[in-house]
């Protein structure tokens, strides 16, 4: 039996083994070569019809059938009536038979109802709930490419992770155990097939606060939906490890003293900081606890920064800041709205046909419509995924250019938007800003000060990042180089094996 680590990410998700002497990375999206990554997001579609609607559903509209054809009874006995020639009162008394024999037909009532139910029936008329207990399910980069492929086939769950944490309405946390456990199964098996060996057991990072507004409440609920998702993927045994202190485990591994070691992990969609006290002879003990020294974090990652690159440097080409001829703005809710990936409500708002008529109504009244029109194509046709994703890599790109063009035909024809270091610069400020925050309060919480800096993480990449915290805010520590994308896993499989080793 083995026991793996699971990075179970906002953008990206990792697995890796850990031997004892040698990490093993599991590759996991066939469609990316060499790459021990995959997309978290996932695409869950149907092929070909929708599922047929709920009992409940399909009695409601027999009812509204029943009530049309007790109408056209009561009509064509009227007409019986009022009818003078024989003739003419026979045809009446067969319709009112013809009638009376299909109000009474049950299964031809259900199967007309059904029919007529799937003729305007939609995607985005399932329930996340709907969805998952009947879609096809697709990861990685095959799932994205089905979905920019065919967006009415189904829906794209950017980052499901952002979810656990939140307010969730019936049926809703349920949807994500089975979608999350229909993820992690897709892992274990993977790993199975590579690692030539069951596995029973992972350990499985989390951050330190969840993507959310509800505090430890929504803490407990994300790790409850978790251990639900993996018992049903078919782990036996689960252990929840926060990822700064997964992250400080790779890190020991490099140490040849005791050093208190400051942990900053910027994610996708979380901030992490721990400063812990690492050591060579500390590497074998399963609980570390007491060496931890303060923990912070909180849902602030590299998302909003794809969020606030776009509604500073995109959302001014698609109709921000126009004045409408009441001397108004345009609300800039709409490019919010417009950017809200990580929330379902309000996303499902944005594409709703009265959020389209209210853009509607404000390109009516603008004397330059045309960059309107390129948030109506982004709300028409369910772009909103697609352009984040599309700011996410005008951010990765900049990490190693001063300036990019990025086109965004989908939206338009010969739609480009060029966009520089400069520009995402300004939009990472405010962020950064709570960034430092929570590094100050980790350092105000510790009863020790750290000796060293280790910063993880994929936007611990960035210059604008490591200028900002590891040059101007922390130059007096020593900085220890690691892996940014892999330590956080790296760790969680040592812990995994040391778990499997103690249970």
């Amino acid at each position: 039996m083995a026991a793996i680590g699971i990075d179970y990410g906002t953008s990206n998700s990792e697995v890796v083994f850990f031997d004892g002497n040698t990490h093993h990375f599991i590759k996991l999206d066939p469609a990316t070569p060499n790459s021990n990554k995959i997309r978290s997001s996932v695409f869950i579609y149907y092929e070909h019809d929708l599922p047929v609607p709920p009992a409940e559903v399909i009695e409601a509209k027999v009812a509204q059938i029943k009530r049309a054809l007790t109408d056209q009874i009561e009509k064509a006995k009227d007409n019986y009536y009022e009818a003078q020639d024989p003739r003419e009162q026979n045809r009446f008394s067969e319709r009112i038979s013809e009638l009376r024999s299909e109000f009474h037909n049950l299964p031809a009532l259900q199967r007309k109802a059904i029919q007529l139910l799937l003729k305007d029936m939609t995607v985005q008329d399932l329930s996340l709930q709907e969805l998952v207990e009947t879609g096809s399910f697709a990861f990685g980069e095959e799932g994205f490419k089905r979905f920019l492929k065919t967006p009415e086939k189904g829906r794209l769950i950017y980052s499901p992770k952002n979810f656990l944490g939140a307010n969730l309405v019936a049926g809703q946390a349920q949807a994500f155990v089975g979608m999350i456990a229909k993820q992690l199964a897709y892992f274990r098996t993977t790993a199975e097939q590579q690692l030539k060996q069951k596995v029973d057991t992972a350990v499985i990072g989390r951050p330190v606060q969840f993507h959310g507004t509800r505090g430890k409440e929504g803490n407990t609920q994300a790790i409850d939906i978790m251990a639900q998702a993996a018992k049903k993927a078919g782990f036996t045994q689960v252990q929840f490890l926060e990822e700064p202190i997964a992250a400080a485990y790779k890190a020991e591994q490099t140490l040849t003293k005791l050093t208190n070691t400051l942990v900053v992990d910027i994610g996708g969609g979380t901030t992490d900081i721990c400063c812990i006290q690492l050591a060579p002879d500390k590497t074998t003990n399963f609980d570390r606890q007491q060496d931890v020294l303060a923990v912070t974090g909180t849902r602030l990652g590299g998302m909003e920064c794809d969020k606030n690159l776009i509604v500073k440097s995109i959302a001014p080409t698609m109709g921000l800041g126009l004045e409408m001829s009441n001397g108004l703005p345009v609300p800039p809710t709409y490019f919010s709205d417009m950017c809200a990936v990580d929330n379902i409500p309000k996303l499902n708002h944005f594409f709703s046909d009265e959020y389209g008529l209210d853009i509607a109504q404000t390109k009516a009244m603008v004397k330059s419509p045309a960059p309107l029109s390129r948030l109506q194509t982004v709300q028409e046709e369910k772009l909103s995924a697609r352009l984040v994703n599309s700011s996410r890599l005008a951010k990765e790109l900049l990490s190693s250019k001063p300036e990019i063009t990025l086109p965004l035909h989908y939206i338009e024809a010969d739609f480009d938007v060029t966009i520089d270091l400069d520009d995402l610069n300004r939009s990472m400020q405010s962020w950064l800003r709570r960034v430092k925050k929570l590094i100050v309060e980790c350092l105000d919480k510790s009863t020790e000060p750290p000796e060293m800096l280790f910063i993880t993480g994929g936007m611990s990449l960035s210059p604008i990042v490591k200028q900002a915290i590891q040059d101007t805010m922390l130059s007096h520590l020593p900085v220890m180089e690691g892996d940014a994308f892999n330590s956080v896993c790296e760790g969680l499989a040592i812990q995994a094996a040391k778990l499997a080793k103690n249970s």
